[in-house]
C-alpha cells in the first residue's frame, strides 16, 4: 500500500491503482490549493480543512480492494460539546491496515480502542489546540500500539493553521532511531515498515 501525505490531515492511498483521498483540506495557511483524483473520498467530520471535497476530481467507478470500518470518537474531550463528533477510519488492504484518526480530541476509551483493533499504521493529529497534543497523540499510538506512525495536523512554517504546535514535540517523545524523516511526501507501507514516518512537504 502506497500512502501520500498531502499536507495538514490529507493523505492519499492507493493499491492496485485505486485511489483514496482522506480529509481533503481548503483555506489552510501555506498550503497551496488542492486538486487530486481519486476513485474515492473519506472525511473524517465537516470542517473546512477537512471536507473540501471539491477538490477531488473523481475518477470512474471500479471496485475498491480497500475495505473500510469506522469507529466513532469526538473532536474535543467534552463529548463532542465543543467541536462535534469525528469519525476514525481504519482502511484494510493487501493485508495491511491503516487508521486516519481525524481531529481526535481525546483519549480512546478502552472498548473504541478495541474496535479500532491492530493496525500497521496510524495516521495522528500531534498538534494540539483542536486535537490531542504531543502528549496525548503518544498515548493514543502506545494503546493502539502500530507498528508504523505518520504524525499530522501540525504547524511547520509556512504551512499549517499557526495556532497548533510543530511536530517536533511529539517526535521527541520517540527513541532517535525510531524516527525517520523521509525525502518525498510519499512511501510504501509494507510488513516491515516501522517507526515514526515524518514525510516532507
Amino acid at each position: 500500500m502506497k500512502l501520500t501525505w498531502l499536507g495538514h490531515a490529507c493523505f492519499l492511498l492507493e493499491e492496485d491503482g485505486y485511489r483514496i483521498v482522506l480529509d481533503p483540506y481548503t483555506g489552510v495557511a501555506g498550503y497551496p490549493p488542492l486538486h487530486i483524483q481519486a476513485h474515492a473520498v473519506f472525511c473524517s467530520h465537516g470542517h473546512f480543512d477537512h471536507h473540501a471535497t471539491d477538490c477531488v476530481e473523481l475518477l470512474p467507478e471500479r471496485e475498491s480492494p480497500f475495505t473500510v470500518r469506522e469507529v466513532e470518537t469526538f473532536h474535543d474531550d467534552r463529548g463532542g460539546a465543543l467541536r462535534g463528533t469525528n469519525t476514525v477510519r481504519i482502511f484494510t488492504a493487501g493485508g495491511l491496515s491503516v487508521a486516519h484518526l481525524g481531529d481526535l480530541g481525546h483519549q480512546l476509551t478502552a472498548e473504541q480502542a478495541a474496535a479500532i483493533g491492530p493496525v500497521d499504521a496510524v495516521l495522528v493529529p500531534v498538534g494540539g489546540v483542536y486535537t490531542v497534543d504531543a502528549a496525548g497523540a503518544k498515548a493514543v499510538c502506545d494503546a493502539l500500539h502500530p507498528r508504523c506512525v505518520v504524525p499530522m495536523h501540525y504547524h511547520h512554517a509556512p504551512y499549517g493553521l499557526t495556532e497548533v504546535d510543530s511536530v517536533e514535540p511529539f517526535l521527541e517523545l520517540w527513541p532517535a532511531e525510531a524516527v525517520h524523516h523521509l525525502q518525498g511526501a510519499a512511501f510504501e507501507l509494507t510488513e516491515q515498515t516501522a517507526g515514526v514516518m515524518v514525510p516532507s512537504f
